[in-house]
């Protein structure tokens, strides 16, 4: 079953594993980390309330009074798997899953009592999980069945509200989380990127219009880069990249650029090192605030970038600045089990150019105004 968010696919599960467990069949949950494992051992143990003839909170082991057994476990070590045989096996967030779950451990320990397998997850690109879904619409498989469900099938999720987060979201993230979509693993955190990519740089700023720098430090691998934003026209208008030079002589270089620009607000990474050099531009009057970048942070923060250069009215337009479009283009991201996303530059490359240019459309929106993230 390749669910949308919110759809109820482990209150399926759950009525799946009770009912086999209730008829005395062996069942198996299995969740891709312990955390994970540990929500859904409190919702069957409240489903049960307390209806069972042996409970192990150790092992996580139900024993129900017509001999069915209820067992929920973690899939981070598919050896520990192996072993029992079992009539049923739920297999939770399967695209988050490893394959040798499945193949080295679960599908073996089912053959015994002919017994069954129900996948259930919101796609993660097309990894095994879209692979295993393939055998539920392929007739010579007759032993597989597979849906789609996507969010909005789910009749207590109100519609107004998936409607919404399609207006937050990217386009790519939306039709995986909320329309079960099995979308390429390979890029596309940024769609319209040379299309977007047609402003003209600019020497200096316009009258009356809001300017915005958005700051990601570095000094010896990576390069700092000062994105400017004209917040007004909705366009990047210059971008400076260095590196190789110590913290002095990139806080005189912002400080310069600051002169000659006039932002309204300077947005800048305070992670680690920016810290320090942040609390040195505050002090001589520059107008910076510092982002704190966290994974709930760097979700909402590259979300609205690439919802910016998505969207078909009043888009971001940006420079065709070659570093630029390259670091946008080759920009990955990656759905962790938690539902949060990782992005990332690919191994080996830059991603100064982004995030520079993110924070620089966060201060766009949001000026000097703190935002806490979720």
């Amino acid at each position: 079953m390749a669910c949308g968010r919110r759809w109820g696919k482990t209150e399926t599960g759950k009525i799946a594993a009770l009912e086999t467990a209730v008829q005395g069949g062996i069942v198996w949950w299995i969740m891709p980390s312990y955390s994970m494992a540990s929500d859904v051992w409190r919702s069957l143990k409240g489903s049960l309330d307390g209806v069972w003839t042996e409970k192990n909170e150790q092992q996580r082991v139900i024993v129900l009074p017509g001999g069915g057994l209820l067992r929920v476990r973690s899939g981070d070590d598919p050896d520990s798997l192996r072993g029992s045989g079992l009539d049923l096996a739920v297999l939770d967030e399967a695209a988050f899953l490893r394959e040798a779950v499945w193949t080295g451990a679960i599908r073996p320990a089912l053959s015994d009592r002919r017994g069954r397998a129900l996948f259930l997850s919101t796609p993660k690109g097309k990894n095994y999980f879209w692979k295993l879904y393939g055998y539920g619409t392929d007739p010579s498989r007759p032993e597989w069945q597979s849906w789609t469900f996507p969010t909005i099938s789910n009749p207590y999720i109100p519609v107004d509200e998936v409607e919404a987060a399609r207006a937050d979201l990217p386009e790519r993230v939306f039709r995986q989380e909320y329309l079960a979509e099995f979308i390429e693993d390979s890029g596309g955190v940024f769609r319209n990127v040379a299309e977007r990519a047609i402003a003209a740089p600019q020497s200096g700023p316009t009258p009356g219009h809001r300017i915005v720098f958005g700051v990601d430090w570095a000094r010896v691998d990576d390069f700092t880069c000062v994105a400017i934003i004209d917040a007004t026209a909705r366009q990047l208008v210059a971008l400076d990249r260095f590196n190789g030079i110590g913290w002095a002589l990139q806080r005189g270089r912002i400080a310069s650029l600051a002169a000659h620009w006039q932002p309204s607000a300077i947005w800048a990474e305070a992670n680690s090192i920016g810290g320090p050099n942040i609390e040195s531009l505050q002090s001589e009057g520059l107008p910076v605030h510092a982002f704190t970048m966290t994974s709930a942070s760097k979700d909402d923060l590259i979300n609205s970038l690439a919802l910016a250069l998505e969207r078909d009215r009043d888009p971001l337009t940006i420079l065709p600045d070659p570093v630029l479009l390259h670091e946008l283009q080759a920009y990955t991201i990656e759905r962790l089990p938690s539902g949060r996303y990782r992005y990332n530059a690919p191994l080996g490359e830059h991603d100064d150019t982004v995030i520079s240019l993110a924070l620089a459309w966060f201060g766009a929106q949001y000026g000097g105004i703190s935002i806490r993230f979720a």
